[in-house]
């Protein structure tokens, strides 16, 4: 693609950043993963929607600015070298969202993406149980077809946010006749409705970054439906694809701590060990920013997201990991002290696992970009 930005996508990266100089918290926000720090950034997501920063590539009708990809992508590259909050809505902004824009109805899209872009109303994601982590089709849960909508019942597993969330999303078995990937329903539930119990699990520091739900005859009705009932598979892909590819780890989150990890190097005792490590992490997020400009381009030119978001998911996960442990590394004794680098160590050893692990990731490689014949069951 042509690296040189004209002079429109110049201005709104130029406005992208003034935004963010003038209204990013001086002081970092408490952990979205408590309840006070939950609040405060919903409060910071308001502000976003507020000024149309929220979902910029949305349409306006919605809340966004109607960006283009790349406009997007940028704005990601300023808004991390800001050191803005974590998005505490990215379940439903970054994966919920794209699938409704490509399966939902117009009465979902304007009933459910302003309250999201607000943070008014934030998701949590509920696909994993507990027979049914990366191999998502042996779920147990089920959706019970009565008058007027479904009936839930199952638990659901290391659900992001869902300690503190509003509603939830996920795959329930409708069919159990049916095989594997097929007779599954893509749903939407209320946390707080009649039968939905949420408990939350504490992570290593305490805080409870996950929950369990269990739904016991939990009602929703049919307009919580995503697309065609049964055919919900099809559905997740969209949402899977777009957890591994483009939206939830854009390339502006591994630029931003590679020219982090370059100053805490040339800031420390230089030590040599370490100097091709950095490089390397510094080299692999510019990488990333370009394999994600030319994803860019074939999804401009008419191309979907597909299997090849497994390599992107690949390959950000482990470059999260080795340019934390060379910030590690770098640091030496202190980084035993709990801190920006440890904190950020610690969740990027979760990156192989989470939005399918690594083996999954490589399966898909395998079998649907080369061609390799699977393997006998």
């Amino acid at each position: 693609m042509d690296l040189d930005l004209d002079a429109a996508t110049r201005a709104f990266r130029d406005e992208a950043r003034a935004w963010l100089a003038e209204h990013v918290p001086a002081e970092p926000l408490p952990s979205f993963d408590t309840a006070e720090g939950f609040a405060r950034h919903r409060e910071w997501e308001a502000r976003l929607a507020d000024a149309r920063w929220s979902v910029v590539s949305w349409p306006r009708e919605f809340g966004g600015r109607d960006a283009s990809l790349l406009e997007w992508v940028l704005f990601e590259e300023e808004y991390y070298a800001a050191g803005a909050p974590g998005r505490v809505g990215q379940n439903g902004l970054f994966m919920l969202a794209p699938t409704l824009f490509s399966h939902g109805t117009e009465e979902q899209l304007r009933r459910i993406l302003p309250k999201m872009a607000r943070g008014e109303e934030v998701w949590a994601q509920a696909w994993s149980e507990p027979e049914a982590g990366s191999d998502i089709a042996a779920l147990r849960s089920t959706a019970s077809r009565v008058d007027g909508g479904w009936l839930l019942n199952g638990q659901k597993t290391w659900s992001s946010r869902a300690a503190f969330a509003d509603r939830a999303f996920g795959l329930f078995r409708s069919d159990p006749d049916a095989v594997r990937h097929r007779g599954l329903t893509y749903l939407m539930a209320d946390l707080r409705a009649e039968g939905v119990t949420v408990r939350p699990i504490p992570q290593l520091d305490g805080e409870p970054g996950f929950a369990e739900i269990f739904f016991d005859d939990v009602f929703v009705p049919d307009e919580y439906v995503i697309g065609t009932p049964g055919e919900g598979w099809r559905v997740a892909m969209t949402t899977a694809n777009n957890e591994r590819g483009l939206s939830l780890r854009s390339p502006g989150r591994f630029l931003a701590a590679a020219d982090r990890l370059v100053d805490l190097w040339s800031g420390a005792d230089r030590p040599d060990a370490t100097a091709e490590r950095v490089a390397d992490a510094w080299i692999g997020a510019r990488a990333y920013q370009l394999y994600t400009f030319g994803t860019l381009t074939r999804l401009a030119e008419g191309a979907e997201l597909g299997p090849e978001s497994s390599v992107n998911k690949l390959f950000w996960s482990h470059l999260d990991v080795a340019l934390h442990e060379t910030a590690l590394e770098v640091l030496g004794p202190a980084a035993e002290l709990r801190g920006p680098w440890t904190n950020g160590w610690l969740f990027s050893l979760a990156g192989p696992i989470y939005g399918g692990t690594d083996q999954i990731q490589r399966t898909i490689v395998a079998e649907r970009l080369l061609g390799l014949p699977k393997e006998a069951r």
